[in-house]
């Protein structure tokens, strides 16, 4: 049985004070085997809004579940339609100084790798190679039926010719891709099968309440073993798909690092959080660290 998600959480304990010095990160940085957890704090600098800070997209907005999505028609159609509309904007999105630091830290050898909450890309599209989607990939769509992979970019032409005019306006775009419409505004929306065998297709994220694929857990445990330590960028960990890597990290003895400008669930296990933007943060700590950044793909 699938459980309903937390989507929110607060402190129950005083939190861990945020610092605005870095040195904590600069010394991690500086010994190497860092693996880095991202969240969507690290995109929002792209132009994708995260869930949980101030005016981020929880305030008005609830995501989509798996127990929704395959509730019936209904909500696939208010999903597809949305997120239809979403991968417009979405899929212009660029990396911002953050992503663009850290695939600098990996190519001068102090990561270990990366592990994002995301599903938009940018880590990719930054440069840095081998990142763990955790959630999956709004890039990608499956078949629920018969298991088939395709590009979001065939799903989203064959979208676009089975709803021609379809342009409503939205009240704003969210981490998952998804826009802000209203139920009249996705009536009519021409949901479509897979080609393969007529199946529900999903995008291959992993949705709230669904499980993380088990063998994709056991390689980001393998990740933490073998690092050094954490670092924890732009993530207010509330949910346990990543708060047990931080959980297993401190468990084993091994630093962790926060770097995210509100207080979260995984403070406790942390040897310090440093309250910065992350695009500002990190490009200090570059910096710091004579650690070339390439500036070619500005957000």
């Amino acid at each position: 049985m699938r459980m309903r998600p937390t989507l929110n959480w607060l402190p129950t304990e005083d939190p861990l004070p945020g610092t605005t010095d870095p040195e904590p990160v600069a010394e991690a940085l500086s010994a190497g085997g860092v693996l880095v957890l991202s969240g969507a704090g690290i995109s929002t600098e792209s132009g994708i809004p995260d869930y949980r800070s101030e005016g981020g997209s929880l305030s008005r907005h609830t995501p989509m579940t798996y127990q929704d999505f395959t509730a019936g028609p209904h909500a696939r159609r208010r999903y597809w339609a949305r997120s239809h509309l979403g991968w417009r904007t979405f899929g212009r999105a660029r990396p911002n100084a953050g992503h663009r630091a850290v695939a600098a830290f990996a190519r001068h050898g102090l990561l270990t790798g990366v592990i994002t909450q995301n599903v938009d890309g940018l880590h990719q599209a930054a440069g840095s190679e081998g990142v763990v989607e955790l959630h999956g990939s709004l890039a990608r769509v499956v078949c629920l039926s018969c298991g088939v992979l395709s590009p979001r970019g065939e799903l989203a032409r064959r979208l676009e010719e089975a709803n021609r005019g379809f342009a409503p306006v939205a009240a704003g775009i969210n981490p998952d891709g998804d826009a802000d419409l209203t139920d009249e505004q996705v009536e009519g929306f021409r949901v479509l099968p897979c080609t393969v065998c007529g199946g529900v297709l999903k995008p291959d994220v992993v949705f709230f309440g669904e499980a993380v694929p088990p063998r994709r857990v056991e390689y980001c445990r393998a990740l933490v073993r073998e690092a050094t330590s954490l670092l924890v960028l732009g993530s207010s960990l509330t949910v346990m798909s990543g708060l047990r890597f931080v959980r297993q990290a401190a468990q084993a003895g091994k630093p962790v690092l926060i770097v995210n400008r509100d207080p979260t669930r995984g403070d406790r296990h942390a040897a310090a959080r440093v309250a910065l933007p992350l695009g500002t943060a990190l490009s200090a700590l570059a910096a710091r660290l004579d650690v070339p950044v390439d500036d070619e793909l500005t957000a």
